[in-house]
Formats: structure tokens, sequence, C-alpha cells
């Protein structure tokens, strides 16, 4: 049995404690914590973000709580992000279900808990950013109004944070290599029949080039 099969299998199990729409209540709790962080001039943020020392003198809910901190950036920005995460979870959902796409964002959440306790940083940026992988493999003809104005197709915007992944990999610290990487193995998990399939209609277009040179 493939990966892919026993993804799927697991979340027919779990079918039963699927979230609807769960990326609605999350990017709602993400708008929650940035309108409390202006007010409280970014005091929220602070209390939620993951630390290890904190959850060991039990600050227990910064062992989930990092999750809802939202892009630290202008409230449009803001608005767009959330509105990003909003769309791409919503597709997602349709294309696999509540119950497989409750499992890939899980999976995720847990990756980047586990990384955070090993190294001592944990952040839900790659996380979100793996989302949108998620959403470009599926959709890479998708266009998109980037900033509600300009057209552009979601696979080019991924070619784009490729780059952006690869050079935080060379430029980052273990820390940060880490989380970032168990983003990555989470997209590869869940889309490892997809990556087969292209790595071998890749070789066969190879093989046929070279057969007609």
């Amino acid at each position: 049995m493939d990966i892919t099969m026993w993804i799927d299998k697991l979340a027919y199990k779990l079918r039963r404690f699927a979230i609807p729409s769960l990326m609605k209540y999350i990017v709602l709790a993400m708008g929650a914590v940035f309108v409390l962080d202006f007010v409280f001039l970014g005091r929220v943020t602070s209390l939620l973000a993951f630390s290890r020392a904190a959850i060991m003198s039990g600050q227990i809910w910064r062992i989930l709580s990092f999750i809802f901190i939202p892009v630290d950036s202008s409230p449009l920005f803001i608005l767009f992000a959330l509105y990003f995460y909003w769309l791409i979870g919503e597709a997602l959902e349709r294309e696999w279900g509540a119950a497989k796409f409750n499992l890939f964002y899980l999976t995720g959440i847990l990756g980047s808990i586990a990384a955070g306790w090993i190294t001592g940083f944990a952040t839900n940026h790659y996380l979100n950013l793996s989302l949108f992988f998620a959403f470009a493999i599926l959709y890479p003809e998708f266009e998109l109004l980037l900033f509600f104005v300009l057209p552009i197709k979601i696979k080019w915007l991924a070619v784009i944070d490729a780059v952006y992944f690869v050079y935080l990999l060379i430029v980052s610290g273990w820390p940060q290599r880490i989380a970032l990487l168990v983003a990555i193995a989470n997209i590869l998990i869940f889309f490892e029949k997809d990556v087969r399939n292209r790595i071998h209609q890749y070789r066969r277009r190879q093989q046929w080039r070279n057969h007609f040179k």
C-alpha cells in the first residue's frame, strides 16, 4: 500500500471527528489576534508565541496557540493574506474532503510542535505556506488577483515561493531550517503519488526528446 492510500484510509476513519470549514475558524482566530494585538500593542502575540521554557513553566496553551498568530504586516496585507488562507483552505477541503484536509493541517501542526520541542523554535508561517503549495499542485492554472489588482497564475507564485524556501534553507539557522523541512515533508507525504507521477512524466518526456534528437 502506498502512502496516498494509507492517508486516504486514515482520513476515512477519522471523518467523524473532522471540523468542516476548518480554515475559516483559523482565519477568524488570526484576524481576532491581529485586532487584539493592535489594541494591546503586540502583547497578545507575545502571550501566544511558542516558547519551550514558558510551556515548561506552566503556560501550556503555547503548545498550540502559535498557530493563530497572523503574519506581521499592515492591515491591508493582513486582509489579503487571511482571505487567501481562507480561499485555499476551502479549495483543498472541497478537493479532499474535510477529514483529509483536517489531517493535512493537523500533521503540519504536530510536525511544527515536534520541531519546536526539539529546537525551541516553532512557527505557523511555513505551515501556511505549505497550504499554498498544496493548492498550487492541485490548481496550477488558477488565476489570482494579486493585491486584488494584478492577475497572476498560481503556479508562478509557487515558483517564487519555492525560490524563497531555498533561500531560507541557505541563510537560516538550524531551528528555522528544521521547521521549514517539516513543512516540506508534509507536502511530500500528502503528494507522494503526484510527485512520483510527475517525475515519471518528466523522465518520459526526456526519453522522448532524446529518442528524436
